[in-house]
């Protein structure tokens, strides 16, 4: 059973820091998607940072939780702009949306932790 976080988190980590590579880097496939967006091209920086910062997070014990948060809403957020704004299929975001709340289930613990580190626990 413990392969199956590990995985989870490899698998997420490389989707994550190749999808955050290429806008950070401007690919121009993601540069026309933020285009179509029409927030302009800080949003694909914000969102290349986000990526990249969360993908890191996963491998901190007491961060793995929100990297996994922040992974989670990203894709839900990336769903609802290609379901409402850019098309044609928000299936591969609500996919990684899956599998970044699968990560959070199996890290469900360490959210204690990251509590009391914050001091609220």
């Amino acid at each position: 059973m413990q392969f199956f976080p590990i995985g989870l988190r490899v698998l997420l980590t490389f989707v994550f820091v190749a999808a955050g590579g290429a806008k950070l880097f401007g690919a121009s496939m993601m540069v026309e998607t933020f285009d179509a967006i029409g927030w302009g091209q800080w949003f694909r920086y914000v969102t290349a940072i986000v990526e990249l910062g969360a993908a890191a997070m996963l491998w901190v014990p007491v961060l793995s939780i929100l990297g996994g948060s922040m992974l989670f809403a990203t894709m839900v957020c990336g769903a609802l702009f290609h379901l409402f704004v850019i098309g044609p299929s928000a299936v591969p975001a609500l996919v990684l949306a899956m599998l970044s709340l699968t990560l959070l289930w199996v890290d469900r613990t360490k959210l204690q932790l990251l509590m009391v580190r914050l001091g609220f626990g």
